[in-house]
């Protein structure tokens, strides 16, 4: 597994994400949570020590376990579904920053539980996700993740576990010397693109490859975002569309993982914003009752593109964080059904309220699932005076 010096690479790495991905400074003080599975207890370890030594006050948490997870699908009552930690708003409120660790020991071990069990306590935790959403709007929370080898995690995506660490550490840098330095020149170049995108005036983006044949609207007041340290690795620049625009077909190349169950094949054809037809080789139960959990469940949140000149993950990993920033020979588009990021809100988000918010077609969800394609494609952008530009090919921006 990881040697000490890569640890402490890890750690430094996650440490400028955190930072990076705040609008604020971090004071002495501040409060970061540190959630993790059990296999990622030695990066937790390092990174703890680290979070002390910079003077936060971390406050750790060790996810639950797989076995943990079936017992309370498969026993607990009503109530105890929607249940919440005494003290949990009142610490949510007070976090400014947060660090999760992702190191699955079992990525399917939910695939024969009640799905409206799992759904109902998704959305009884969305509250809290909420109280994040507005702090961080408001420039008070920080968060990153990333994750950690497990034999799971490489037993999926058909690698041992020593070419799993590597995909990882080449991903994240870690084989180089200052992999800081690296993220730093990625979020320099990432930002150059950025501007570009967002010079233009955009009414719809058609995106094309073999079997995706979709348009989304970008809306008003929009900003493209991306390369912010929120996640580690990640390449990707995207938007939250204006829901109500999308049209077409989207097909996902690679399959999903998602609460403990497994969706391949999955294609989606939007008819005026909104899900009407859905087919799937695996999976198609639990797609169908996620993409039902809520109004917006069945809405696009983000629209997401990858540049392979910046990602160096060339194989499917089984893991979203690394799939939707996946390289290889034609990068990767994503889209993710549910909630929309504020922060692509092209103004001060914390103005953002619901009811700006429903106006401007920003999604609204306790779902966030991306889902991705990385087939050949090509997309356009057609702007408001009827001019189009192939912005996208081939896995790059056309800039």
């Amino acid at each position: 597994m990881f040697t000490k010096g890569t640890l402490n690479k890890y750690a430094q790495v996650l440490l400028w994400g955190l930072r990076t991905a705040r609008q604020q400074r971090f004071k002495k003080q501040d409060i970061v949570l540190l959630r993790y599975h059990r296999p990622a207890l030695p990066l937790a370890e390092v990174l703890y020590r680290v979070l002390i030594e910079e003077g936060f006050n971390p406050v750790q948490r060790m996810v639950e376990t797989p076995t943990m997870e079936q017992s309370f699908f498969e026993l607990a009552n009503a109530r105890q579904l929607v249940f919440q930690a005494p003290g949990s708003t009142s610490f949510y409120r007070r976090l400014s920053g947060t660090i999760y660790l992702h190191a699955p020991e079992s990525l399917t071990h939910l695939s024969n539980i009640d799905l409206k069990s799992i759904g109902k306590a998704a959305l009884a935790r969305k509250p809290l996700r909420d109280i994040l959403d507005k702090r961080e709007e408001r420039g008070e929370l920080g968060w990153t993740l990333c994750a950690y080898p497990t034999p799971e995690l490489a037993r999926h995506a058909k690698l041992s576990l020593a070419q799993y660490e590597a995909q990882i550490k080449k991903a994240c840098f870690l084989n180089t010397r200052d992999p800081v330095a690296k993220w730093q020149e990625v979020f320099a170049e990432a930002n150059r693109i950025k501007q570009w995108l967002n010079g233009m005036e955009v009414t719809r983006f058609h995106i094309e490859s073999a079997n995706t044949d979709l348009w989304i609207a970008p809306g008003q007041k929009r900003k493209w975002i991306g390369v912010s340290g929120h996640n580690i690795p990640s390449f990707e620049l995207f938007i939250s569309p204006d829901y109500r625009g999308t049209q077409g077909v989207y097909y996902a190349d690679q399959p999903s993982y998602r609460s403990g169950n497994c969706v391949e094949g999955l294609r989606l054809e939007f008819k005026n914003g909104r899900i009407v037809k859905l087919r799937a080789r695996k999976g198609r139960r639990f797609a169908q009752k996620q993409f039902a959990i809520d109004r917006g469940a069945s809405r696009v949140g983000e629209f997401s593109l990858t540049d392979k000149r910046f990602s160096k993950i060339d194989t499917f990993m089984a893991d979203t964080l690394f799939d939707e920033n996946y390289g290889g020979k034609y990068g990767n588009c994503h889209i993710a059904l549910g909630a929309a990021y504020s922060a692509t809100f092209d103004g001060n988000p914390a103005r953002l309220t619901k009811v700006v918010k429903n106006k401007l077609g920003f999604n609204d969800s306790a779902l966030h699932w991306d889902i991705v394609n990385t087939e050949q494609k090509r997309v356009t952008a057609v702007l408001r005076g009827g001019q189009k530009i192939v912005i996208y090919e081939n896995g790059k921006f056309k800039c």
